[in-house]
């Protein structure tokens, strides 16, 4: 008895757009790759190991400084009345400020590093071990498998985010002691609002860095090299910053994501103003979504071969 013959939306490469979802007694493709196998997949890598412990690091390495350089004094801060916010003045004043302060100095390029790297070595990974297409044959939608691997790269970039200032927190109330949130402009936050406005803050950063991670997922789905995904994100990052300080492109500025990247020092003030913020979260988004849009209906008309 001769084989059965395939109908022709069953042939062709694993790989090759439209066979994608064969029709199998059982099959769903809502179950393929679970995001609890994604997680652990990512979680066990050493990049992601790596990260974790400087971000852990970085509070204490603070405290160091702090401790042999001497407690701020505030001499710099005529010298910078340009800055929106300087919190270093009152850096080792209690916890929270502590705990700000960690936040202030890394949001500008510590944090875009995680983000960029959960992001942009995701999909890149898998085609630079071959892997990629074996994925796709198991099978695993196309669209599955981008949703899978986002939602937990952005997962991994908030709990990236939220690590720091946990950490600052608990290492500022050994070496500083927990009080209230002191103002460089005075005045200060109840020590019982410290913690939301805080949590506003990372929720805030995270949104803004939403732009880097549509960036290097988008370069991600483009590229076989992850190293290429990952720097070129944080490339674009870092060119959006320098196009920020150019002064003479005035209100043009207002519609880059890296102009609202501190405007999360709104959230510190007495009275919470939510303008900037607003603003800031909207420009990002609006990146964001329109790079995701992209990164999903290009890899939905590649050709994968890796």
């Amino acid at each position: 008895m001769s084989a059965p013959v395939q109908p022709p939306e069953a042939r062709g490469k694993a790989g090759a757009p439209g066979t994608e979802h064969p029709e199998a007694a059982g099959y769903r493709a809502g179950r393929t790759l679970p995001l609890r196998v994604e997680a652990m997949r990512q979680l066990r890598r050493r990049r992601t190991l790596l990260m974790g412990g400087v971000l852990t690091a970085l509070p204490f390495i603070l405290i160091i400084a702090f401790a042999i350089g001497g407690t701020p004094d505030g001499e710099d801060g005529g010298g910078r009345g340009g800055n929106r916010i300087n919190l270093m003045d009152v850096a080792t004043e209690s916890a929270a400020n502590f705990a700000a302060t960690s936040l202030f100095v890394s949001a500008g390029f510590l944090l875009v590093i995680p983000v960029a790297l959960f992001c942009g070595d995701t999909v890149a990974s898998e085609a630079s071990w071959s892997s990629l297409r074996y994925l796709l044959a198991a099978p695993v939608p196309r669209t599955r498998l981008l949703w899978s691997k986002l939602v937990v790269a952005l997962g991994f970039s908030l709990a990236a985010m939220v690590l720091l200032p946990v950490v600052a927190l608990a290492a500022g109330t050994a070496a500083y002691g927990w009080g209230p949130l002191k103002l460089p402009t005075g005045g200060a936050l109840a020590a019982g609002d410290t913690v939301p406005r805080l949590a506003l803050v990372v929720a805030f950063i995270f949104v803004s860095q939403l732009v880097t991670a549509g960036l290097a997922f988008w370069l991600s789905t483009k590229t076989d090299a992850p190293l290429g995904a990952v720097g070129g994100a944080v490339f674009l990052t870092i060119v959006g910053n320098v196009l920020d300080a150019v002064t003479a492109l005035g209100s043009w500025r207002d519609f880059l994501p890296a102009h609202w990247q501190f405007a999360w020092a709104d959230a510190l003030q007495p009275e919470l103003e939510w303008g900037g913020m607003i603003k800031g979260a909207s420009i990002s988004l609006t990146y964001a979504l329109i790079l995701f849009a992209l990164a999903f209906r290009g890899f939905s008309r590649k050709d994968i071969v890796s």
